[in-house]
């Protein structure tokens, strides 16, 4: 296997695992809590990782931080669970797929880069695809979980690219700049969650192992891979493996659930999984990440 085929295979592993956020959300985690759930979902993972990385940000990595934390921490996680607890059947994976359309209209807003066309073809082809697979006739719609949703994807989006733009700081790897940005979007998460929905209440043993499992696989680990893959991979093409998400909460669904699989949502699977794989098959070779300011070291814990 060679070292760009690795890097791609374990950057996807991250979206199949945030793929599991819905069922775990739905099926072990209290109900109506999406502040509480983003804060410790984002938190403790954010604090292991730094405490792993044993690095610090300093200079203008402090608010870099911030700002890429809040983008796609805070409100991220934040929009995700609304959207969650507020569309049922899987609903808000349609508004997370417009994740590639967005991305390649960042792209072009902030790093100045030319966007082909079939990159915009295959966006539409992978919402629609996705749209096939989770859109059934008994799917409700809620236009405020709708709206979390799509707030969501365009808050990751922007914040993948400046990630892209802004690179790796010298010495520190995708373990810190994930620790970073978790901990600061579940600092602003904390006041949030307790001036909206009070108290923790009492947790149930599923309750427990359900936060544990979203912290330490799904996040601590899931980001750490998302951002490992962001320093190596093209940023359009990165993006498009997002819809890998979607495509494993349908999946869990229908092993773990019961859920039916028809005929038009294997087809709808078949779409939004071609459209990611033609994304990775003629992306351009990757560049390397923009080289970060001599003045800006890092400290030790």
């Amino acid at each position: 296997m060679n070292r760009n085929a690795k890097d791609l295979l374990l950057t996807a592993l991250a979206p199949v695992m945030w793929g599991t956020t819905y069922v775990v959300t739905t099926e072990f985690l209290p109900a109506d809590r999406p502040f509480l759930t983003a804060m410790l979902r984002a938190l403790p993972a954010g604090l292991l990782l730094v405490l792993i990385s044993r690095r610090l940000p300093r200079g203008s990595w402090w608010w870099r931080s911030a700002v890429i934390g809040t983008l796609n921490i805070a409100v991220f996680f934040a929009m995700l669970f609304i959207a969650t607890y507020r569309l049922p059947g899987g609903v808000a994976a349609v508004a997370a797929a417009v994740g590639p359309l967005v991305t390649a209209g960042a792209t072009l807003l902030i790093l100045h880069t030319k966007v082909r066309l079939r990159t915009w073809l295959l966006g539409l082809a992978g919402v629609a695809g996705v749209a096939m697979v989770v859109l059934t006739a008994e799917a409700e719609l809620d236009l405020v979980g709708a709206l979390a949703g799509i707030g969501g994807a365009v808050s990751m989006a922007v914040a993948v690219v400046l990630t892209k733009k802004w690179g790796l700081p010298e010495g520190a790897g995708p373990a810190a700049l994930a620790g970073w940005q978790l901990t600061a979007g579940g600092v602003l998460l904390v006041p949030l969650a307790f001036a909206v929905e009070g108290t923790i209440p009492a947790l149930t043993t599923a309750n427990v192992l359900g936060y544990i499992y979203l912290g330490l696989v799904n996040t601590a680990l899931g980001y750490w891979l998302w951002f490992r893959g962001i320093g190596r991979l093209s940023v359009v093409p990165l993006s498009f493996l997002g819809l890998l998400s979607p495509l494993t909460a349908a999946t869990v669904g229908w092993l773990a659930l019961g859920q039916t699989f028809t005929a038009w949502q294997t087809a709808g699977f078949a779409v939004a999984l071609a459209a990611t794989v033609a994304a990775q098959l003629h992306a351009r070779p990757r560049t390397a990440a923009p080289a970060p300011e001599p003045e800006k070291q890092l400290a030790r814990v």
